[in-house]
């Protein structure tokens, strides 16, 4: 098991001057990073690849699909541009070497048709999808697809909508992940959606309801920890928490204010994650 902390709450495009950052997290006794995959190239992500992997830090990634590359969309060309953009996101992961990409790409995220979803619709994301992962495979990455909370899609909410996908798309570099933030939402229970997802799930994060210091709000994270621990999960945490730094990004995300000092959510997160998976 391997515990990562997500750059996003520091910037959506990690350069060198963030290294110290990442340096600090490798110190403080995180295994990765995971990085949001939105803009630059091959040299860029590689530089970034060479320093995590000369401090031994792996890296997960983060993906996403705008409006005119939703792979849910009726429309043939903007399938097919989502699909070019998953493709670019895989290229960038790989120079960066990062093992697994995760997010809610299928579909655009804060997308709404103000109907439920179609049965066309996750055809259509789903025949994308397998393309996208057998596009991965060459690389050995895993992509795994993310539900998110009513507010954010409307295509996947549940674990138990995400592996009717997962099982439906059935390609070995498809898997699914469990965020604790939005299951606060969407699901009875924390470990009862863990159990849910457990045959396909490929990464996890740790996120508190109002997106600060995992462990200080209303979340039942020792529900999520033993219901991990009880299937084996061997993958990646990794901590999701956000802040104002970037305002763009952050108004795109619906953030409009800090919820807890950065310093206190990955030390404090840490020490939450070490405690209640029994990690030295």
């Amino acid at each position: 098991m391997k515990i990562g902390m997500n750059m996003l709450l520091w910037t959506n495009h990690v350069t060198e001057q963030h290294f110290s950052i990442v340096d600090t997290l490798k110190k403080t006794g995180y295994d990765g990073v995971e990085l949001f995959l939105g803009e630059g190239d091959e040299k860029h992500y590689s530089k970034l690849g060479n320093h995590f992997s000369s401090i031994d830090m792996g890296v997960t990634a983060v993906g996403a699909l705008s409006p005119d590359q939703n792979i849910a969309s009726p429309d043939k060309k903007v399938r097919a541009a989502g699909l070019e953009q998953l493709k670019w996101t895989i290229d960038m992961a790989a120079a960066a070497n990062v093992e697994v990409i995760c997010g809610p790409f299928h579909s655009t995220f804060a997308y709404f048709t103000r109907q439920p979803p179609t049965i066309e619709e996750k055809q259509w994301s789903n025949e994308m999808l397998w393309h996208a992962a057998e596009y991965a495979k060459q690389a050995n990455i895993i992509l795994t697809p993310e539900a998110v909370n009513r507010f954010e899609c409307y295509l996947y909410n549940t674990m138990a909508d995400l592996g009717a996908m997962v099982e439906a798309v059935n390609h070995p570099n498809l898997g699914a992940m469990f965020d604790t933030h939005h299951a606060n939402i969407e699901e009875k229970s924390q470990s009862s959606a863990i159990k849910t997802i457990a045959p396909h799930l490929k990464h996890v994060h740790i996120s508190e309801n109002d997106r600060g210091t995992p462990g200080s709000g209303q979340i039942n994270f020792n529900d999520a920890f033993s219901a991990l621990k009880e299937i084996n999960y061997d993958g990646w945490l990794t901590i999701e928490a956000f802040s104002t730094i970037i305002p763009e990004f952050a108004n795109a995300i619906n953030v409009w204010r800090d919820y807890s000092p950065s310093e206190e959510i990955y030390t404090e997160g840490l020490k939450l994650i070490k405690n209640g998976m029994g990690i030295d």
